[in-house]
């Protein structure tokens, strides 16, 4: 899967850690329900260096398509909040 965070590119990263990112996922959802800005930030800083640790950059001139975003580090809780709709970020 080809997973793009907003302002820095993208990664590839292996359908079999979606689990764990998932977890995370629900977290954040949770989170961004709830108004939690501290659990938010946290949990956002956390799924962004899973995806970054399990998957491997992209070069800067490739362009695939991507199937997942995910925001920048520096995104707002109510940015998250209209990313995520009803179902997370992470597909599930």
């Amino acid at each position: 899967m080809i997973v793009r965070i907003m302002g820095e590119g993208q990664v590839r990263l292996d359908d079999a850690h979606l689990a764990e990112l998932d977890e995370l996922d629900d977290e954040l959802l949770a989170e961004v329900e709830s108004g939690d800005g501290e659990g938010f930030r946290r949990t956002l800083t956390a799924l962004l260096d899973a995806v970054r640790r399990l998957g491997t950059p992209l070069p800067d001139a490739s362009l695939e398509p991507s199937e997942l975003i995910l925001p920048s580090a520096d995104a707002t809780l109510e940015e998250v909040r209209e990313l995520l709709g009803d179902g997370g970020l992470i597909p599930g």
